[in-house]
């Protein structure tokens, strides 16, 4: 049990430092390689699969479609937020970077 909720606790804050990451201004966070745009759509993949990864392993008592559902809707919300936010804009590429983070996370974790 105790396995769990530090995984639960793990999964808590990395959404909160996600969601923070997201609303600073992106000249905030330092970047990674030349490659920009190509190590950002990298980055949101890994994220997501680790948030996926956590959230597969907290062992909470919903499907798995739905799980992964309320994260990709956790990214969906912040791309509606990077929409308003004077310092970000809304990125299609972001979501589905996000997307087949968790997908893969599901890929992995439907064998199971």
């Amino acid at each position: 049990m105790k396995r769990v909720l530090c995984i639960r606790l793990t999964l808590v804050f990395s959404l909160i430092v996600v969601f923070i990451l997201s609303i600073v201004p992106a000249s905030s966070i330092p970047n990674i390689a030349a490659f920009e745009y190509l190590t950002d759509k990298l980055i949101h993949g890994i994220i997501y699969f680790f948030i996926a990864v956590l959230i597969f392993l907290s062992k909470f008592r919903l499907s798995n479609i739905k799980k992964l559902s309320l994260l990709f809707i956790f990214g969906f919300f912040i791309e509606i937020i990077h929409h308003f936010h004077p310092y970000r804009y809304f990125e299609v590429g972001d979501l589905l970077a996000n997307f087949i983070g968790i997908y893969i996370a599901y890929l992995i974790f439907k064998k199971k």
